[in-house]
């Protein structure tokens, strides 16, 4: 078969963390897919407010791509670090708990939360699955989105409703607003017209996913973290995505959404059709299962499951405010002081914890 996509994998540890990821975007010739001379969107990724190990994007993640892009000349205000709200996560206290406003004022750069900027109604050309009749009266977009390039910086990681997440479902909580949970019933078409969406707006797209600490189980938050010390880039997010999901056990192709990419010629998710550059991954298998966390498990119960009959009145009428409640109370309330912090108490004695607990003095 021909190799059709390029992903980049290198080996790290916590003491050359910033220099390889140097050495991964000069791997993958970073420079050759996005512009020096265009602006850049920074989509970071925030699963969850309070940090947790694996579940958002890493400090030193973001530190090792921004530390290359200044020092290889792209200007600083041509760079838009950002992420968005959730009806259960705040950008601002976010981008604080995973420390990265300090490594954005250590090099002069500044986090702009998505609630504050302009959006706009966007019609797509290409005809999308399933979100137009999701948002019927159109679907808005962060006006500052269009023709302007993006690098994506997921984590490796499971999820509840796609099995795996990355770069591809980095862009939903981009490119779509807060109330973008209603297309969890039929998320692996929705990842679909993410592609499909981001070809129209972006010139360029890059992905950089951190693997230092990876998640298993009830992703995307309630998971058990893995230090297995590796990042990864493309500018294949299909690819990357598909990398990613070998790495952690599962068969790219099994996988609905990356299947159905790979289908339509949006990307590659045919191991047989990448190549791999740097690292040889042949024989790693992290060995992870995805799980269901509570919340997941009920909102899928709702919307899929025997109580489907329940879904309108419970998910699309005034009673909404109940579900994040419910996964608040569940996650901040309960899981995180009890189990969550009993996890980061033993991920803090690892290189990465004890990596995290410098960037957190910063």
């Amino acid at each position: 078969m021909t190799l059709r996509s390029k992903v980049a994998v290198v080996k790290t540890n916590s003491n050359q963390i910033l220099d390889d990821y140097r050495k991964l975007l000069q791997l993958i010739d970073y420079r050759s897919i996005i512009d020096i001379h265009h602006e850049i969107i920074i989509k970071l990724n925030l699963s969850w407010t309070k940090y947790f190990p694996s579940c958002s994007s890493q400090p030193w993640q973001l530190e090792g791509v921004v530390k290359t892009l200044i020092e290889d000349g792209f200007p600083k205000k041509s760079l838009f670090p950002l992420e968005n709200k959730t009806v259960v996560t705040d950008p601002l206290k976010g981008a604080k708990n995973n420390c990265w406003l300090p490594v954005l004022n250590k090099y002069g750069l500044s986090f702009t939360p998505l609630t504050e900027v302009e959006w706009t109604i966007y019609d797509f050309g290409n005809k999308l699955l399933r979100l137009n009749q999701i948002f019927p009266e159109g679907i808005e977009i962060p006006k500052m989105y269009i023709g302007k390039q993006i690098i994506h910086l997921p984590t490796v990681k499971t999820h509840g409703h796609s099995i795996t997440t990355g770069a591809i479902k980095n862009a939903f909580g981009g490119l779509l607003k807060e109330v973008r949970h209603y297309a969890h019933k039929y998320i692996h078409e929705v990842m679909v017209d993410l592609m499909l969406m981001q070809k129209e707006l972006h010139p360029s797209i890059l992905a950089i996913m951190d693997g230092t600490v990876c998640g298993d189980g009830a992703g995307p938050r309630t998971m058990t973290p893995h230090s297995k010390n590796i990042i990864l880039a493309s500018s294949d997010s299909v690819a990357i995505d598909a990398v990613a999901a070998k790495l952690m056990g599962f068969d790219p192709l099994s996988i609905p959404y990356l299947r159905m990419c790979h289908e339509r010629g949006l990307g590659v998710s045919d191991m047989r059709e990448i190549e791999i550059l740097g690292e040889d991954i042949s024989e790693m298998n992290f060995g992870f299962r995805t799980k269901k966390s509570f919340v997941i498990w009920g909102d899928q119960l709702l919307r899929k499951g025997s109580l489907k009959f329940l879904e309108k009145i419970a998910l699309h009428s005034p009673l909404i405010f109940w579900a994040p409640l419910a996964s608040n109370i569940y996650h901040d309330w309960f899981w995180y002081p009890t189990v969550g912090k009993s996890i980061i108490k033993k991920y803090s004695q690892t290189e990465w914890g004890q990596l995290f607990k410098i960037y957190k003095a910063m």
